[in-house]
């Protein structure tokens, strides 16, 4: 099985969103249409940044830097 890191980027709301997912077809149709949360809010996302492991606990590490200081200066520095 393979998991993805991704970033999702709302345009009309200038939001980032970082998750990880074993079915990422999936996680993007629930983040643009389905179900109802944070992300429900600032739809349409688009997905800026994907990284792909194959171990499940190195997609949770990666998602956890992305999600720190560091992190979240490197998607900022992402052209979207």
């Amino acid at each position: 099985m393979e998991y993805c890191v991704y970033v999702l980027f709302s345009v009309l709301h200038k939001k980032h969103y970082t998750g990880y997912t074993s079915d990422l077809d999936g996680r993007l149709l629930s983040h643009n249409e389905l179900g109802k949360g944070w992300t429900s809010r600032y739809r349409p996302w688009k997905l800026i940044y994907l990284e792909t492991f194959s171990q499940q606990s190195e997609a949770i590490a990666r998602e956890k830097w992305l999600k720190s200081g560091v992190g979240r200066s490197f998607i900022q520095s992402l052209k979207h």
